[in-house]
């Protein structure tokens, strides 16, 4: 794994995404927002463990701690992403992409949508050219 690899386990990920969405929260707000039912205790060592690494921070809110997201979003999905291509097809994003387009149920419009970005792509490289 290399130095900017952000990589969450799916408890980290689904307190990320509430931080994401909400721009921060308690250990009671996330605790609240999560759709499993999990203790308190449980859901404060997932945003101590997230601190630990980086990802998240906390500042002093009366009795209470604050949390909000250190990383964005977008950086999460990169490198999870990156991390995707590496480990099950082999580093090659074509064959993600291929698995995208023959595996997964894609409606008209997301493979038109996909058709569109490969060729935007493909006029960019013409124009380096």
């Amino acid at each position: 794994m290399s130095e900017n690899d952000v990589v969450f386990t799916e408890r980290e990920l689904d307190v990320m995404d509430i931080l994401w969405e909400e721009g921060s929260g308690t250990v009671a707000d996330v605790r609240e927002a999560l759709s499993d039912d999990l203790a308190y205790t449980t859901v404060l060592t997932i945003l101590r463990t997230l601190e630990r690494k980086g990802y998240v921070a906390h500042r002093q809110e009366g009795r209470a701690y604050r949390y909000h997201p250190l990383v964005e979003r977008q950086a999460a999905q990169e490198s999870h992403l990156r991390r995707l291509v590496r480990k099950l097809f082999s580093g090659s994003p074509a064959a993600l992409l291929t698995h995208l387009v023959e595996e997964q149920d894609l409606s008209e419009t997301e493979v038109r949508r996909l058709r569109s970005l490969l060729d935007d792509r493909l006029e960019v490289e013409d124009r380096l050219d």
